[in-house]
C-alpha cells in the first residue's frame, strides 16, 4: 500500500515537473512594460509546446530570456525574420508601412527617448525584433547592449523564447 501511495505521488511530481517545463505555466507580469496590454500583478499563461512547431508571428505576445541577462521578459512580437523595421519620432514602419498599434501606450509622448528613431534594419533569419506596449517604459530591441562589446542587440534569437502567452483574465 505505502509503495503504491509512494508510486503515485512521485507520478504525480513528475507529471507536474514535465507540464510545468514542457507545456504551460503560469507567468506572473511584474513591470508596465506592457501597460495597457497586460497589468502588473496580472497572472498569464505561458504555453511552451508551439516554440517548438512554429515561428512567432507579429503581434504575438511572447515569454523570453533576455539577450543581455538572465532575466524573463514578456514582449510583442513586432518584426520577424525578413521584415523591414523602421521608427521615426516613436512611429514604428515595418516593410515601409507604418504599423497598426492600436495597442500602444506613450507615457513620455512630447520626449524623443532612445529608441525612438531606429534606422531601418532588416530582421535576421532565426530572429525577432521585440517591443513593450508601454513604449517609453520599456526596455527592448531598442535598447540593448552587449556588455562586453558595447553593441547594439536588435534582434532576440528564436532560441530564447520560452513560449507564447495565454490570457487568463
Amino acid at each position: 500500500m505505502i509503495k503504491r501511495l509512494a508510486f503515485i505521488v512521485s507520478a504525480a511530481v513528475l507529471a507536474a515537473m514535465f507540464i510545468r517545463t514542457f507545456v504551460i505555466e503560469t507567468v506572473y507580469v511584474a513591470s508596465a512594460s506592457m501597460e495597457p496590454t497586460l497589468k502588473v500583478g496580472e497572472l498569464m499563461l505561458e504555453e511552451k509546446i508551439s516554440r517548438w512547431l512554429v515561428k512567432p508571428k507579429r503581434g504575438e505576445i511572447i515569454v523570453f530570456k533576455s539577450p543581455v541577462d538572465e532575466k524573463e521578459l514578456i514582449k510583442r512580437v513586432i518584426a520577424v525574420a525578413g521584415d523591414t523595421v523602421e521608427i521615426k519620432e516613436k512611429e514604428v514602419f515595418i516593410n515601409g508601412a507604418p504599423a497598426k498599434e492600436d495597442y500602444v501606450k506613450h507615457t513620455r509622448a512630447s520626449e524623443l527617448l532612445s529608441g525612438d528613431n531606429i534606422n531601418r534594419l532588416t530582421v535576421p533569419a532565426s530572429t525577432v525584433f521585440v517591443m513593450g506596449d508601454n513604449r517609453d517604459e520599456s526596455n527592448d530591441s531598442r535598447d540593448w547592449i552587449n556588455s562586453a562589446t558595447g553593441e547594439h542587440i536588435y534582434f532576440l534569437p528564436l532560441s530564447n523564447i520560452k513560449g507564447r502567452v495565454i490570457r487568463i483574465n
